[in-house]
């Protein structure tokens, strides 16, 4: 049976799915996010690891301790370096964290929330949604 969500790296080697939709959706302007996408801000959402279902390809991990001190392992495709999803979050066990620009449809997504708000850059408009300075509480 299909699932409602799916999603791939660029070359379409690591697909993966997951029917639930997500309630934590976040733009992260943290400088971990920032780095680890490139960009300004990074936007993902929590799926619960029972739920999330890798269909084709092996991800390659790349572990790393964020700036809170927590370990987590940040998937990419190892043929195109896409970055997929983050998983074993030290921070939030049970979750995986996926990339909101890995999914096949991601205007079925909206984020929530803007965290670590403190180190978005002047340049950016704030969206109209709730606002955090850091993590939200």
């Amino acid at each position: 049976m299909s699932k409602k969500y799916t999603g791939k790296c660029a070359c379409g080697a690591v697909k993966f799915a997951f029917d639930k939709d997500p309630d934590f959706i976040a733009n992260c302007h943290c400088l971990d996010c920032k780095r680890a996408s490139g960009g300004e801000a990074a936007t993902f959402f929590g799926v619960p690891e029972d739920d999330f279902t890798l269909l084709s390809g092996t991800p390659k991990p790349h572990h790393y301790v964020a700036d809170s001190g927590k370990g987590l392992d940040r998937n990419f495709c190892p043929n195109c370096g896409s970055r997929l999803f983050t998983s074993n979050l030290e921070s939030f066990p049970g979750l995986v964290f996926v990339m909101l620009g890995s999914l096949d449809e991601p205007a079925l997504i909206t984020p929530k929330l803007e965290m670590f708000t403190k180190r978005r850059l002047a340049w950016v408009k704030p969206l109209d949604m709730p606002q955090f300075d850091s993590m939200p509480g």
